[in-house]
């Protein structure tokens, strides 16, 4: 029989909130084809709403917080995660139809990143630079404000945590768009993200399709910086698109990745991983290193 849809809502400024638009996508299992949850189908409306929380928490709250506490914080959600691993494991494999194993490396994966970030957030140093007798030169770093991310279906969580927990350690605040087929495990480490003491609107969640919430991020003025890992062709109009108000950018794009084996290779040995590395993670995988998608 066929189980009860639930349904996901955004994650804006510590709540969950539905989408004006009233629309929702199903959420299909991709074992059998069968809906089990629902998610908003957000517009620019959702993205407005998300940008504005965000912009308040940085003015207000944020932009106080000391990096020493920024790190506390980010080393705080890194531990939440670890406890709840086997639960965002568990939603990331049935949401992108990847092996336990696999969805359990990187909800781990997620743990560190932050346990990184969080040791770096007081690491971030300006420079004195050497200049004329009785001048004093020197640089600091400033964050940019209000990041947008655009997540991909394949690793949410562990592109997730290098993408957003980096700029949160910065001293940034994150709207992130997940793709619209791979949001559970991420509306759920918001909402860890919430319990561990993150300020409402340093962390928001909006779903949706891209060409239209994505799109709607990507063309906000209120987007300082704009992260985005996905194809060629809709890198390229995201670029273009920030360009046209100096939004800097940050691309990660699809390639494919040939192996080379010479001569005296032990080709017994190279086969199982190279087969390994292509339909691992059900296939869906794109980077050489280390051991990835190797689909040539």
């Amino acid at each position: 029989m066929r189980e009860n849809v639930v349904m996901q809502l955004n994650y804006i400024a510590n709540a969950n909130v539905a989408s004006a638009s009233g629309r929702t996508i199903p959420v299909l299992d991709p074992s059998d084809g069968q809906p089990f949850d629902e998610l908003q189908r957000s517009d620019a409306g959702d993205i407005d709403a998300a940008v504005s929380a965000a912009r308040d928490c940085f003015d207000s709250v944020w932009h106080k917080v000391s990096a020493a506490d920024r790190g506390r914080l980010l080393y705080k959600l890194s531990q939440k995660i670890a406890e709840h691993t086997d639960e965002l494991a568990l939603l990331e494999q049935r949401d992108c139809g990847k092996p336990v194993k696999q969805a359990r490396a990187d909800a781990l994966a997620l743990v560190r990143y932050f346990e990184f970030y969080a040791g770096a957030c007081d690491k971030l140093h300006g420079e004195t630079i050497p200049y004329q007798e009785g001048y004093s030169v020197f640089t600091w770093r400033e964050p940019h404000g209000v990041t947008g991310h655009i997540i991909p279906w394949n690793y949410p969580m562990q592109i997730f945590g290098r993408s957003v927990g980096g700029a949160l350690a910065a001293g940034n605040v994150c709207v992130v768009k997940p793709a619209e087929d791979a949001c559970l495990s991420l509306i759920r480490v918001a909402q860890l993200a919430a319990e561990v003491g993150f300020p409402p609107g340093a962390l928001n969640i909006v779903t949706g399709y891209g060409h239209e919430v994505g799109d709607a991020l990507a063309r906000h003025e209120g987007i300082d910086h704009i992260s985005f890992t996905g194809s060629p062709k809709v890198g390229t109009l995201i670029q273009q698109v920030a360009a046209e108000r100096h939004c800097p950018v940050t691309l990660e794009l699809g390639g494919k990745s040939p192996q080379i084996l010479f001569d005296d290779a032990d080709i017994g040995a190279a086969i199982p991983v190279l087969i390994n590395a292509i339909v691992q993670n059900a296939g869906q995988t794109c980077r050489p290193p280390p051991c990835c998608a190797m689909s040539r």
